[in-house]
């Protein structure tokens, strides 16, 4: 069978009504690769600026609107997209200042790749499929990707007070550990270098061979307590603003982390971790919630095989980390509570086997009750509060 050359029809690689220019942004330290689709055109360009330059950038942007413009006679938007990682928020949220810019930040881990064993990764590739995403995602194709919700800049500046902690306690455990280690080294046990007569203490300290400690060892021993008095004291400093933090009323009114606060069981650290990590946020169902912490399920179902593989592990994993700490301790101060016997329940049907998928299980609840217990005042059952 004969086909003649003016009866194929070639079609393009990508649509090209878009009405809109839309743009990928790969970042780096050294440079910003800008990948664009332009109505009008079924190819896509691909431009560098140098990284940190918004000014650039922006130059860039206004380009690609020019050529559009002289090609089609019409002032197009622009639709860009970005992952996030290490640069942040702030492209994002000097491209929103634009009315002519619509600007999304994508989580990179939501984007589907090819399942190859050895898959080709560039920034070009990248920058393509990121094109792609952002058009599906604007025509509203569902489970495309996750799309990340922008803190703002209070927002995000009130979760560096208990990430700080969390840095300055592992810090604080090197530097003990390290100073047990290099005495354990000449024979000295119970050496406890948190304790407030550390210096006095060390001036005593005999090796296990009877001998007085050596100079070199005893004076670097000196400076790691001298930095270990330096993070003591910022870990007290860090701690005065989150109390500070967890007990401010807005307006007379009490904060979440304050209302968490009242409940037996929660204290400073871990009422600011879940009011800065999570509940500040606006969430429309317990499916959102548990999804954002990362404790929402995950099952594996095909054909005959339906089973679960655990917890997704998407989310947000200091949160994640501080309710499966939380659970534990729930059980401890609120054993008469609702959750905590439907816990009791599920471990004894069991035999007393599987507590851990069991406490992720409360970690999940738990979570659930408390965003509902600050948003709607809805107290956890059989919960007992703080006396004044």
């Amino acid at each position: 069978m004969l086909v003649t050359t003016d009866q194929l029809e070639v079609p393009a690689a990508i649509r090209v009504d878009l009405g809109a220019i839309f743009v990928s942004l790969e970042l780096s330290n050294s440079t910003w690769l800008v990948t664009s689709l332009s109505p009008g055109s079924n190819k896509m360009s691909r431009h560098t600026v140098v990284g940190g330059e918004i000014a650039g950038l922006f130059a860039c942007f206004a380009e690609l609107r020019k050529k559009v413009q002289a090609r089609e006679g019409k002032l197009y938007p622009l639709v860009v997209i970005e992952e996030a990682g290490l640069d942040g928020f702030w492209i994002d949220r000097c491209l929103r200042r634009e009315d002519w810019i619509e600007s999304h930040v994508v989580d990179a881990a939501s984007i589907a790749v090819s399942r190859r064993r050895r898959r080709a990764k560039t920034d070009r590739i990248d920058g393509e499929t990121l094109i792609r995403t952002l058009m599906a995602y604007k025509r509203s194709e569902p489970r495309v990707c996750s799309m990340v919700r922008t803190p703002t800049p209070e927002e995000e500046d009130r979760r560096r007070i208990c990430r700080e902690r969390k840095a300055l306690i592992a810090e604080r455990v090197l530097h003990v550990n390290r100073i047990k280690g290099l005495l354990f080294s000449q024979g000295i046990r119970g050496y406890e270098p948190l304790r407030r007569g550390r210096r006095k203490r060390l001036e005593e300290l005999e090796t296990g061979d009877g001998r007085a400690l050596s100079r070199h060892i005893k004076a670097q021993i000196c400076r790691e307590l001298d930095r270990l008095e330096l993070l003591l004291e910022q870990i007290k400093a860090v701690e005065a603003e989150r109390d500070a933090l967890v007990t401010q009323e807005a307006h007379g009114i009490p904060t979440p982390a304050t209302m968490l606060l009242d409940i037996k069981g929660i204290g400073p650290e871990f009422a600011a971790v879940l009011y800065s990590e999570g509940l500040f946020r606006h969430f429309d169902n317990r499916r959102q919630v548990a999804a954002y912490a990362g404790l929402a399920p995950s099952p594996w179902q095909s054909g005959s095989i339906d089973r679960e593989q655990g917890v997704s592990k998407a989310g947000n994993p200091r949160l994640r980390t501080t309710m499966v700490q939380l659970a534990w301790l729930w059980l401890r101060h609120q054993p008469e509570s609702a959750l905590a016997r439907w816990f009791d329940e599920r471990v004894t049907g069991n035999g007393g086997r599987l507590k851990k998928s069991a406490i992720v299980a409360l970690a999940r609840k738990l979570l659930v009750a408390l965003w509902k217990y600050v948003n709607a005042g809805v107290v956890i059952e059989g919960a007992v509060m703080k006396t004044a």
